[in-house]
């Protein structure tokens, strides 16, 4: 069972890696389309090459924090999320880093829509709202799965001695 446990851990850093390398690109992407509109002039269009290019920049954000992520939570710590504190913890970390993905591409479609095609608004708003519920529906989540944690307090002792691994 060892050697398929390693495989995994393997498979789960390639997948960090991957993630990271994603970023990165993102990020020379970004660079790329924010040095192209600078040197283009200031004018409107460069304020939606500058937009889009911070669009890319919460999805590199997104891709690196999921690659840290996976990076800690499964070949780092090893850590076994049936415990609700785990659980809290894992899914806390991916779900901040889509909400405020989401909510900065919601302000980019926001801007886009407003210059180019108003028509497209109701997209972002609903995009918007969207997050608007996925964040209430995360603080019930936290609120639920804070009853469950009381009734194992072992497992917060748990969560804290796998955060020690990272020091």
């Amino acid at each position: 069972m060892k050697p398929l446990m390693r495989l995994f851990s393997f498979v789960h850093g390639a997948m960090a890696f991957l993630f990271a390398c994603a970023a990165l690109m993102l990020i020379a992407i970004a660079a790329h389309m924010g040095w192209g509109a600078f040197a283009g002039g200031l004018d409107r269009a460069a304020a939606q090459a500058i937009i889009e290019a911070v669009g890319l920049l919460a999805a590199a954000v997104v891709a690196l924090q999921i690659a840290e992520t996976i990076l800690e939570e499964e070949v780092i710590r090893d850590a076994d999320i049936s415990a609700p504190t785990r659980v809290r913890r894992y899914l806390s970390r991916f779900f901040v880093v889509v909400l405020v993905a989401l909510a900065i591409e919601g302000l980019v479609a926001t801007f886009r829509a407003q210059h180019e095609e108003p028509a497209q608004l109701l997209y972002a708003a609903s995009l918007l709202v969207a997050v608007g519920v996925l964040l209430a529906a995360w603080g019930v989540f936290i609120y639920l799965n804070r009853s469950a944690e009381e009734l194992e307090p072992e497992a917060m002792d748990d969560a804290k001695r796998e955060d020690k691994k990272l020091k």
